[in-house]
């Protein structure tokens, strides 16, 4: 069986008992964490790429380890650009911590060196990696057995995306970043991120990486860099379920909340295939 995790990004939790946007983000986390545990539970641990909060609030982290104590299998807490680093620090046990600070770790398994990094500037929603988390990205690479491949997670992408809202604020230091990868870019078997709340999936460099919709509000999708609006979205929520192998990496991005209908491909007994599909009554 191939090793399985979860991605989760971007839940957006604000105080309990508020919405967002017009949704409640608690009960949609909640309604991914119970579909998780219904259907995925065998998942070796959940990775949740940021924007854990909407604003920071010690409030916001309590609701959301109280959210997140429900599911049945371990998870890591990521920091992005709505979070605030000492808050999820104090409230999240689940938060990797780095000698300087950052919500920066590393996690061993049987399919190489996850990377858990901090790209957080909390004076703007554009990504930032400083010489500290420059430094300690290279010695966590550099300490690492030859042969060992890596998986890494960031909340901004590195690279433009093609939706110009959110290609202004990604990494800053994409360049650096791309500067220091540029020894392990062939160990690096996956990048995955947060942010852009959309479904995208491509390579950068020759990097495969995914991002997916977030459990609560998303990004509509508009490639115009001269589109007069930054639009959010009710288009449904998701999480990721990744299985790895020696030779594979797989992603399948799941929309938990979908209810359309679910049917057999095959006719029931007695009806011909082709009558079936075409006078398949519709819902």
């Amino acid at each position: 069986m191939p090793f399985k995790f979860i991605h989760i990004t971007d839940t957006h939790l604000a105080n309990p008992g508020l919405k967002l946007y017009g949704l409640d983000p608690r009960a949609r986390l909640d309604a991914a964490i119970a579909d998780i545990n219904k259907h995925q539970s065998d998942a070796a641990f959940a990775v949740v790429t940021g924007d854990l909060t909407h604003w920071g609030e010690p409030e916001s982290y309590a609701n959301f380890a109280e959210a997140m104590a429900a599911l049945k299998i371990p998870y890591i807490a990521m920091v992005g650009n709505h979070d605030k680093r000492v808050a999820c620090l104090d409230g999240l046990k689940a938060a990797p911590r780095d000698p300087n600070g950052f919500v920066q770790g590393t996690r061993t398994t049987e399919h190489g060196l996850f990377v858990f990094l901090d790209t957080l500037d909390e004076t703007s929603h554009a990504g930032e990696m400083c010489a500290k988390r420059f430094d300690w990205l290279a010695k966590t690479f550099q300490s690492a057995p030859a042969d060992m491949p890596f998986v890494v997670f960031m909340h901004h992408p590195p690279f433009p995306v093609g939706v110009h809202a959110m290609d202004e604020i990604g990494l800053k230091q994409s360049a650096e970043f791309a500067e220091v990868i540029a020894p392990y870019r062939s160990r690096i078997r996956h990048l995955f991120f947060g942010h852009v709340h959309r479904p995208i999936f491509g390579s950068y460099g020759k990097i495969p990486f995914s991002t997916l919709r977030g459990t609560n509000h998303q990004v509509w999708f508009e490639l115009d860099a001269n589109a007069a609006d930054h639009l959010a979205s009710h288009e449904p929520p998701a999480y990721g379920v990744v299985l790895i192998d020696d030779d594979n990496l797989v992603v399948h991005s799941h929309d938990f909340l979908d209810t359309s209908l679910r049917f057999p491909f095959e006719p029931p007994a007695g009806v011909d295939g082709r009558d079936y599909a075409l006078n398949f009554p519709a819902r």
